[in-house]
């Protein structure tokens, strides 16, 4: 039996659900379905990240990052105190640690006030007053940055979506897309059949698959990247005030680690930045073979690699070396010693490299006649959830009534 929908969603995590619950806001009598492959909501991307709700420091000016990035920071504080969900508006600080950092630093200031945000410039003394026990040469101060539990958020979106009569069908992996010019037939591994009018993904780590799928061309690959974190000791708890972030190199493609209270109390450090072998790798062991083979045979990525192999070399010594990783920490707090870093779950990063080999910078989204696909949505995206998802209803409302 073929079920027959308006709009389906593919891809149940925090940009889905924001899709799906905007689009039933907008015209309740759509009928809108979201498929999910895992069990329950954001069990990817938004559920294995580090809680952060960006202000857009580090994004290109007019880019759709920045420009998301800022509306989401401030729309999803107002969705937060709509419907009770705990934040916290602790601001970032972002320390140099040396003459050439405070120099890069300035031009990092500069971006942050073309994105709109508030920017106080502060000696290493002013650093050390807003934090006991960091040392930095100097530093600025980003109030609007803040933490969050992300999952929460898109819980909540996918509640909503339920409340307008949407509907969502978990455990069930896509595995054909076909288009014709009435409809979009979706198939799942389970047997079951889909019709609707249009089709929208968003499916983060195999967003590119989705787009080989329903016949289109993929000028990039999804290459997954495991964010490796440590959760600090217990004397760490509310130890930290804000956010501390570093500055990073303008030449490399990473931020470096960084301090993250959490809306629970705890603080992680992290993540650093290291290829992995499956796309829903979160340890080391884990290894998908089909998942390798188009890593490795993608040779973009090795163009990739060769471009940044200092920071690639860092990043694994990072990850090897527990001892290497408390340097790096011990360079910023030099009070945190190796016996406070304790085990914390890692994250994946769905990020598209272009056939140069160079990382894909700002969101991407592909589209046919009646498919739309978000195709590189990592971070910020949760933090931009509500203007990619408006993004997106509007691009359906663009096609559905042109």
């Amino acid at each position: 039996m073929n079920l027959n929908y308006d709009v389906v969603i593919v891809g149940g995590g925090i940009v889905g659900f924001s899709t799906a619950w905007q689009l039933l806001k907008k015209d309740k009598h759509l009928k809108v379905a979201v498929i999910e492959k895992e069990s329950h909501p954001g069990m990817h991307q938004t559920g294995h990240n580090s809680g952060v709700i960006h202000a857009g420091v580090y994004y290109k000016p007019g880019s759709m990052k920045a420009k998301y990035c800022y509306a989401g920071c401030h729309a999803i504080k107002q969705f937060c105190h709509e419907h009770e969900i705990p934040y916290q508006e602790l601001g970032k600080l972002i320390v140099a640690l040396n003459t050439k950092e405070t120099e890069w630093m300035q031009a990092l200031a500069d971006r942050s006030r073309q994105n709109g945000l508030t920017v106080e410039m502060l000696s290493g003394a002013a650093v050390q007053k807003m934090q006991p026990g960091l040392q930095a040469e100097a530093g600025f101060y980003v109030k609007e940055s803040g933490i969050i539990h992300w999952r929460r958020v898109c819980n909540k979106y996918a509640e909503l979506f339920q409340q307008l009569g949407g509907e969502i069908y978990f455990n069930q992996k896509v595995v054909a897309i076909r288009e014709n010019n009435k409809t979009v037939t979706i198939k799942t591994s389970n047997g079951q059949k889909y019709e609707t009018q249009f089709l929208i993904t968003c499916s983060g780590l195999h967003s590119d698959r989705l787009v080989r799928m329903s016949g289109l061309k993929t000028p990039y690959k999804i290459i997954p990247f495991r964010g490796e974190y440590f959760k600090l000791s217990s004397k760490y708890s509310n130890y930290f005030r804000h956010l501390i972030y570093p500055v990073p190199n303008p030449d490399l493609p990473f931020l470096g680690v960084h301090f993250t209270p959490h809306v629970d109390g705890y603080t992680t450090v992290g993540p650093n930045a290291i290829m992995a072998f499956a796309r829903e790798g979160y340890s080391w062991n884990k290894i998908n073979l089909k998942d390798s083979f188009e890593i490795l045979s993608y040779f973009p990525t090795w163009k990739m690699l060769a471009r940044n192999r200092k920071a690639t070399y860092d990043e694994l010594r990072g990850s090897i070396s527990k001892n290497y990783y408390v340097k790096q920490l011990q360079a910023y707090v030099p009070a945190i010693q190796k016996e406070d870093l304790q085990p914390y779950p890692a994250g994946v990063r769905a990020q598209a490299v272009d056939k140069e080999g160079k990382l894909i910078e700002d969101f991407l989204f592909i589209e046919s006649d009646r498919i739309l696909h978000s195709c590189n949505a990592p971070s910020p995206a949760a933090t931009s959830s509500l203007p990619i998802g408006q993004h997106i209803v509007d691009t359906f409302y663009r096609k559905a009534y042109a």
